[in-house]
């Protein structure tokens, strides 16, 4: 059986009361119950993880155990240097999952500098990114 790790970057504990235009109205709890039902019609054992400390995200890279991870860094996703390479030195593949279509909003959320090391990509599907991330490691990796 596959093991799955999806983090969640800052602000995504605040899931369905932020911006719910962009984000919806679901919150975490939401989210990963809608996964982990997900996941578990696919075989698949996923864990979830949310931190807005960037360092405890790089820990959580880190961590052996896992065959792939799917990662929603926030805002971390535009700046974090330190995220990317975590990444780029994990040792399993990652995918970058967000909610709403990044390339599609204020101008400095449109960069990505964690998407050149990541396998995939799933952005502006909604809750779907995430689902979209686990069928893609369950099917390619």
């Amino acid at each position: 059986m596959k093991k799955i790790l999806v983090i969640n970057g800052p602000n995504l504990d605040m899931l369905g009361k932020r911006d719910k235009a962009q984000y919806g109205s679901f919150t975490l709890s939401e989210l990963e119950g809608y996964v982990a039902e997900f996941s578990a019609k696919l075989g698949v054992e996923v864990s979830f993880f949310q931190s807005a400390y960037e360092g405890a995200i790089i820990d959580k890279l880190h961590e052996k155990g896992f065959d792939a991870v799917a990662i929603n860094a926030g805002a971390y996703t535009h700046y974090s240097y330190a995220i990317r390479d975590a990444i780029e030195c994990a040792e399993v593949p990652v995918v970058e999952v967000h909610i709403s279509d990044i390339s599609k909003r204020e101008e400095w959320r449109r960069t990505s500098v964690i998407k050149d090391v990541c396998v995939a990509s799933f952005i502006g599907f909604g809750k779907d990114s995430y689902t979209k991330a686990i069928e893609y490691i369950v099917r390619n990796l």
